[in-house]
Protein backbone atom coordinates (compact mmCIF):
# COMPACT_ATOMS: atom_id res chain seq x y z
CA UNK A 1 0.00 0.00 0.00
CA UNK A 2 1.49 3.38 -0.96
CA UNK A 3 2.49 5.78 1.78
CA UNK A 4 0.25 8.78 2.46
CA UNK A 5 0.42 11.57 5.01
CA UNK A 6 -2.81 10.35 6.61
CA UNK A 7 -1.42 6.82 6.91
CA UNK A 8 1.82 8.12 8.41
CA UNK A 9 -0.04 10.20 10.99
CA UNK A 10 -2.33 7.31 11.92
CA UNK A 11 0.63 4.97 12.45
CA UNK A 12 2.47 7.63 14.45
CA UNK A 13 -0.54 8.10 16.71
CA UNK A 14 -0.67 4.38 17.45
CA UNK A 15 3.01 4.40 18.41
CA UNK A 16 2.60 7.52 20.55
CA UNK A 17 -0.39 6.03 22.38
CA UNK A 18 1.64 2.90 23.11
CA UNK A 19 5.07 4.29 24.01
CA UNK A 20 4.89 8.08 24.23
CA UNK A 21 6.18 10.95 22.12
CA UNK A 22 9.82 10.61 23.15
CA UNK A 23 9.95 7.00 21.97
CA UNK A 24 8.74 7.90 18.48
CA UNK A 25 11.44 7.95 15.80
CA UNK A 26 11.28 8.08 12.05
CA UNK A 27 12.89 4.64 11.92
CA UNK A 28 10.29 3.11 14.25
CA UNK A 29 7.56 4.77 12.25
CA UNK A 30 8.94 3.34 9.02
CA UNK A 31 9.09 -0.13 10.59
CA UNK A 32 5.46 0.14 11.68
CA UNK A 33 4.53 1.09 8.11
CA UNK A 34 6.78 -1.62 6.61
CA UNK A 35 8.50 1.10 4.60
CA UNK A 36 12.01 2.34 3.92
CA UNK A 37 12.80 5.13 6.43
CA UNK A 38 13.98 7.43 3.64
CA UNK A 39 10.64 7.10 1.87
CA UNK A 40 8.91 8.89 4.78
CA UNK A 41 10.80 12.08 3.95
CA UNK A 42 8.97 12.33 0.63
CA UNK A 43 5.84 13.07 2.71
CA UNK A 44 7.03 14.64 5.97
CA UNK A 45 10.33 16.49 6.56
CA UNK A 46 10.98 15.41 10.17
CA UNK A 47 9.53 14.12 13.44
CA UNK A 48 8.28 17.56 14.45
CA UNK A 49 6.23 17.77 11.27
CA UNK A 50 4.81 14.33 12.03
CA UNK A 51 3.79 15.44 15.52
CA UNK A 52 2.13 18.56 14.17
CA UNK A 53 0.29 16.50 11.59
CA UNK A 54 -0.88 13.99 14.18
CA UNK A 55 -2.09 16.77 16.46
CA UNK A 56 -4.06 18.43 13.66
CA UNK A 57 -5.53 15.06 12.69
CA UNK A 58 -6.72 14.39 16.24
CA UNK A 59 -8.02 17.94 16.64
CA UNK A 60 -10.00 17.68 13.41
CA UNK A 61 -11.65 14.50 14.71
CA UNK A 62 -13.02 16.27 17.80
CA UNK A 63 -16.75 15.84 18.09
CA UNK A 64 -19.25 17.16 20.60
CA UNK A 65 -23.00 16.93 21.00
CA UNK A 66 -24.77 20.00 19.61
CA UNK A 67 -27.40 21.38 21.97
CA UNK A 68 -28.52 24.50 20.16
CA UNK A 69 -31.57 25.02 22.39
CA UNK A 70 -29.75 24.41 25.68
CA UNK A 71 -28.46 27.25 27.88
CA UNK A 72 -24.95 28.35 26.96
CA UNK A 73 -23.75 27.19 30.39
CA UNK A 74 -24.78 23.60 29.67
CA UNK A 75 -23.32 23.73 26.17
CA UNK A 76 -19.95 24.96 27.37
CA UNK A 77 -19.76 22.32 30.13
CA UNK A 78 -20.46 19.58 27.60
CA UNK A 79 -17.91 20.98 25.15
CA UNK A 80 -15.21 21.09 27.83
CA UNK A 81 -16.00 17.57 29.04
CA UNK A 82 -15.81 16.22 25.50
CA UNK A 83 -12.47 17.96 25.00
CA UNK A 84 -11.23 16.42 28.25
CA UNK A 85 -12.37 12.99 27.03
CA UNK A 86 -10.31 13.48 23.87
CA UNK A 87 -7.27 14.49 25.91
CA UNK A 88 -7.53 11.35 28.04
CA UNK A 89 -8.03 9.20 24.93
CA UNK A 90 -4.58 10.27 23.66
CA UNK A 91 -2.83 11.45 26.85
CA UNK A 92 0.75 11.21 25.59
CA UNK A 93 0.08 13.21 22.44
CA UNK A 94 -2.13 15.81 24.10
CA UNK A 95 0.25 16.40 27.00
CA UNK A 96 3.02 17.02 24.46
CA UNK A 97 0.83 19.29 22.33
CA UNK A 98 -0.31 21.35 25.30
CA UNK A 99 3.30 21.99 26.32
CA UNK A 100 5.13 22.22 22.99
CA UNK A 101 2.65 23.34 20.34
CA UNK A 102 1.07 26.67 21.27
CA UNK A 103 -0.52 26.86 17.83
CA UNK A 104 -2.12 23.40 17.99
CA UNK A 105 -5.59 25.04 18.09
CA UNK A 106 -6.36 26.67 14.76
CA UNK A 107 -9.30 28.92 13.76
CA UNK A 108 -11.00 26.11 11.83
CA UNK A 109 -10.66 23.45 14.53
CA UNK A 110 -14.06 22.03 15.59
CA UNK A 111 -13.33 22.72 19.25
CA UNK A 112 -12.46 26.40 18.69
CA UNK A 113 -15.36 26.88 16.29
CA UNK A 114 -17.83 25.47 18.81
CA UNK A 115 -16.34 27.35 21.76
CA UNK A 116 -16.42 30.77 20.10
CA UNK A 117 -19.99 30.16 18.92
CA UNK A 118 -21.10 29.38 22.48
CA UNK A 119 -19.25 32.37 23.94
CA UNK A 120 -20.94 34.63 21.39
CA UNK A 121 -24.33 33.06 22.16
CA UNK A 122 -23.77 33.82 25.86
CA UNK A 123 -23.85 37.51 25.00
CA UNK A 124 -20.15 38.37 24.98
CA UNK A 125 -19.52 41.38 22.73
CA UNK A 126 -18.13 40.35 19.35
CA UNK A 127 -14.90 42.26 19.98
CA UNK A 128 -14.21 40.18 23.11
CA UNK A 129 -15.26 36.70 21.94
CA UNK A 130 -11.74 35.58 20.98
CA UNK A 131 -10.22 36.93 24.20
CA UNK A 132 -12.77 35.25 26.48
CA UNK A 133 -12.54 31.98 24.54
CA UNK A 134 -8.73 32.09 24.66
CA UNK A 135 -8.77 32.54 28.44
CA UNK A 136 -11.15 29.61 28.83
CA UNK A 137 -8.91 27.44 26.67
CA UNK A 138 -5.86 28.47 28.74
CA UNK A 139 -7.56 27.47 31.99
CA UNK A 140 -8.93 24.18 30.67
CA UNK A 141 -5.62 23.19 29.09
CA UNK A 142 -3.75 24.11 32.27
CA UNK A 143 -5.98 21.83 34.31
CA UNK A 144 -5.78 19.01 31.76
CA UNK A 145 -1.99 19.29 31.62
CA UNK A 146 -1.85 18.95 35.40
CA UNK A 147 -4.17 15.94 35.21
CA UNK A 148 -2.15 14.19 32.52
CA UNK A 149 1.25 14.70 34.12
CA UNK A 150 0.06 13.83 37.64
CA UNK A 151 0.58 17.29 39.13
CA UNK A 152 -3.09 17.83 39.94
CA UNK A 153 -3.24 14.62 41.96
CA UNK A 154 -0.05 15.55 43.80
CA UNK A 155 -1.19 19.09 44.59
CA UNK A 156 -4.62 17.91 45.74
CA UNK A 157 -3.03 15.78 48.47
CA UNK A 158 -1.09 18.71 49.97
CA UNK A 159 -2.53 20.02 53.22
CA UNK A 160 -2.58 23.75 53.96
CA UNK A 161 -0.05 24.81 56.63
CA UNK A 162 -1.38 24.29 60.12
CA UNK A 163 -3.89 21.60 59.17
CA UNK A 164 -3.48 18.44 61.22
CA UNK A 165 -4.24 15.03 59.72
CA UNK A 166 -7.00 14.36 62.21
CA UNK A 167 -8.47 17.83 62.32
CA UNK A 168 -11.69 16.93 60.50
CA UNK A 169 -12.08 13.69 62.40
CA UNK A 170 -11.82 11.62 59.22
CA UNK A 171 -8.27 10.33 59.43
CA UNK A 172 -7.27 7.12 61.12
CA UNK A 173 -4.67 7.98 63.80
CA UNK A 174 -2.75 4.85 62.86
CA UNK A 175 -2.61 5.63 59.17
CA UNK A 176 0.12 8.27 59.13
CA UNK A 177 1.99 6.41 56.41
CA UNK A 178 -1.02 6.11 54.11
CA UNK A 179 -0.84 8.46 51.14
CA UNK A 180 -4.19 10.27 50.68
CA UNK A 181 -5.90 9.63 47.38
CA UNK A 182 -6.90 13.25 46.84
CA UNK A 183 -10.18 14.61 45.50
CA UNK A 184 -11.89 13.01 42.52
CA UNK A 185 -10.52 14.61 39.34
CA UNK A 186 -13.89 14.47 37.57
CA UNK A 187 -15.31 16.54 40.41
CA UNK A 188 -12.37 18.95 40.26
CA UNK A 189 -12.82 19.49 36.52
CA UNK A 190 -16.51 20.20 37.01
CA UNK A 191 -15.55 22.67 39.74
CA UNK A 192 -13.21 24.44 37.33
CA UNK A 193 -15.96 24.73 34.73
CA UNK A 194 -18.47 25.97 37.33
CA UNK A 195 -15.97 28.64 38.36
CA UNK A 196 -15.35 29.75 34.78
CA UNK A 197 -19.05 29.86 34.01
CA UNK A 198 -19.87 31.78 37.20
CA UNK A 199 -17.16 34.30 36.37
CA UNK A 200 -18.49 34.84 32.87
CA UNK A 201 -22.06 35.14 34.16
CA UNK A 202 -20.89 37.80 36.60
CA UNK A 203 -19.03 39.65 33.86
CA UNK A 204 -22.05 39.64 31.57
CA UNK A 205 -24.37 40.77 34.37
CA UNK A 206 -22.00 43.59 35.23
CA UNK A 207 -21.83 44.69 31.61
CA UNK A 208 -25.63 44.73 31.35
CA UNK A 209 -25.99 46.67 34.60
CA UNK A 210 -23.42 49.17 33.39
CA UNK A 211 -25.27 49.70 30.11
CA UNK A 212 -28.59 50.07 31.94
CA UNK A 213 -27.08 52.62 34.34
CA UNK A 214 -25.91 54.64 31.37
CA UNK A 215 -29.40 54.99 29.96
Amino acid sequence: MPLTEAGIYAAALRLIDEDGVEALTMRKLATALDANPMSLYHHVPNKEAVLRGVTRMVGAQFRTVTLEDAPWQERIRLLAMDFRTLAHRHPELMAYSFSHQPDFIQPDDPFWTALTAIVAAAGVPRSEVSEIAALMVAVVIGVLTAELNGSLHQWSTLKPPGFDDGEDGDADPGSADVVPEGPDQDHMFRLVMDTLITGLESRLTGDRDGRDAGL
